[in-house]
């Protein structure tokens, strides 16, 4: 008799063309992945192949229940790791029934920016740092004594051992399923905080950098799903006034252009972080909710309230990094936006400020 993991690993292409499509959208609260799956008669290789779709945005927070149609457009296909075969992850952005972009779809208004020509001709180049925290079902991060605290920070970073690092299983699934996606992720370590952890995704080009952000996300949803434990994006999950002195979590978001990658591109580096500093306030009040608590000052942070940046310091806004100082091009790396920031928001405004704005 076959076993219900049998059953989960069945090899479609063995008996039908028919592909199962995981059709992946951003909810109302700006941060919870919704997903559902429909049949399709073949396999696909480009969005526009696949069909839009509907759904019930009242119980998403995303429409009235009066008017509650919310229409999926296909925007991103992934491989799927979970039903392998010719079955997909499809990324979607979402719109009223008259082709307009709902509230909640941050995706249509970074496309427009992205579609720029002059941000188009400057190929910016984006790689995300996406820190996490595994948390039990009681919402203790993983490892930590029940109710009490782990040892002070200091060998946790980076750190290996039982006493060390808590849900390696978890984080190398993870690694290893967005690769089988194909997603550029270029790297994973565990973070400051024990049950804190960090994947990478990137270089990626203009939205896609997004676009691969959100289904990295879903797929580690899928995967703590399985494992029976919960991933948090909080910026500071162990509030200050809870005993201890923890870090928080952030999206560190590295970023460069065609003229920063040149000879000379250190200058246009620094126009650049001119730019992010007149605009400063804005990009806080986009860079996630809640990041008031993480950017104290401390724990590897700029004050929130300050702009500030530094060659190879990571208690500024902006960090350079040596070999860009060195080489005189590169990249830098904008160290405010807070790990629950939406990457759409975060990358296209980047872009906008440092290419289009003017000052």
């Amino acid at each position: 008799m076959a076993s219900l993991n049998d059953l989960v690993n069945l090899n479609l292409s063995d008996t039908t063309e028919k592909i199962i499509a995981e059709y992946i959208w951003v909810g109302g609260s700006g941060m919870d992945l919704r997903s559902k799956a429909r049949t399709l008669p073949k396999p696909v290789t480009k969005p526009s192949e696949l069909p839009k779709w509907n759904y019930d945005g009242s119980s998403t927070n995303q429409a009235p229940g009066d008017d509650s149609e919310v229409i999926l457009y296909p925007q991103a296909i992934f491989k799927d790791p979970f039903r392998k075969g010719n079955n997909i992850l499809v990324m979607c952005d979402t719109y009223t029934p008259a082709g307009e972009p709902i509230p909640t779809n941050k995706r249509a208004a970074a496309a427009k920016i992205f579609s720029h020509p002059d941000v188009e001709a400057e190929v910016p180049w984006y790689g995300i740092e996406q820190e996490y925290t595994l948390l039990t079902r009681s919402n203790w991060p993983l490892g930590w004594p029940a109710g009490g605290f782990p040892g002070p920070q200091g060998p946790y970073y980076c750190g290996i051992g039982a006493d060390k690092a808590f849900g390696r299983d978890i984080v190398d699934s993870h690694y290893k399923a967005c690769l089988y996606a194909g997603i550029n992720i270029s790297g994973i370590n565990g973070e400051v905080m024990p049950g804190q952890w960090e994947f990478q995704v990137g270089p990626s080009v203009g939205i896609s950098a997004g676009d691969e952000v959100w289904v990295a996300r879903y797929i580690l949803e899928r995967i703590t799903e399985v494992a029976g434990v919960v991933v948090s994006f909080d910026p500071k999950p162990i509030p200050v006034c809870v005993l201890g002195d923890w870090n928080g979590a952030g999206a560190h978001t590295n970023y460069s252009t065609k003229s920063m990658r040149e000879d000379g591109g250190i200058d246009v580096i620094k126009a650049a972080i001119k730019k992010l500093e007149a605009r400063h306030s804005e990009h806080i009040a986009a860079y996630g909710e809640g990041n008031e608590r993480r950017l104290t000052g401390h724990h590897e942070t700029a004050n929130i309230n300050k702009f500030t940046w530094g060659v190879a310091n990571r208690g500024a806004s902006v960090r350079i990094g040596r070999d860009t100082e060195k080489d005189g091009k590169g990249y830098f790396e904008d160290r405010r936006p807070a790990s629950n920031m939406d990457p759409y928001v975060v990358t296209s405004m980047i872009a906008e400020t440092t290419i289009l704005l003017d000052l």
